[in-house]
């Protein structure tokens, strides 16, 4: 198609402009799309660290991740299985996880579950939620 231009997707891999939890890791057989890379880029420096966070766990478990932009925001998708992480104006949101897929996250933390399979993290939120449990819900996520 003359003058169509269609982005190429990349395989996961180092940034020396990013901070070292959004370098991707793994084997190499997932790929981040640069509309992606665009995204974080944009993300204001009081919510960047909250979010590298979550895309960093996000990637260390799940290295054949795919990383796209859908609905606006970075969106992971192994195999059938989708996990939205946007940014919001009081921090992120994650989006696509499913009541019997959360590792029962929303029933420890009812206040932080704004809609149906919506999270909305604020970075004093997530203080207080260590690695493991945002993992649970990574994994019941993205995990078949």
């Amino acid at each position: 198609m003359a003058g169509h231009h269609t982005s190429v997707a990349q395989p996961h891999r180092a940034c020396p402009k990013r901070p070292a939890r959004v370098r991707s890791v793994g084997n190499d057989e997932g790929v981040i799309d640069p509309a992606v890379h665009d995204y974080i880029d944009k993300i204001s420096p009081e919510y960047r660290p909250l979010f590298d966070r979550v895309h960093g766990l996000i990637i260390d478990s799940h290295p054949d991740v795919t990383v796209v932009i859908s609905y606006q925001v970075p969106t992971y998708k192994v195999d059938d299985r989708r996990l939205y992480l946007g940014v919001w104006q009081h921090g992120i949101s994650l989006y696509g996880w499913g009541k019997d897929r959360n590792d029962d996250f929303a029933s420890r933390h009812p206040d932080l579950v704004t809609g149906k399979g919506t999270i909305q993290l604020r970075p004093d939120d997530a203080a207080d939620i260590d690695d493991e449990e945002l993992l649970g819900l990574i994994r019941g996520a993205l995990s078949a």
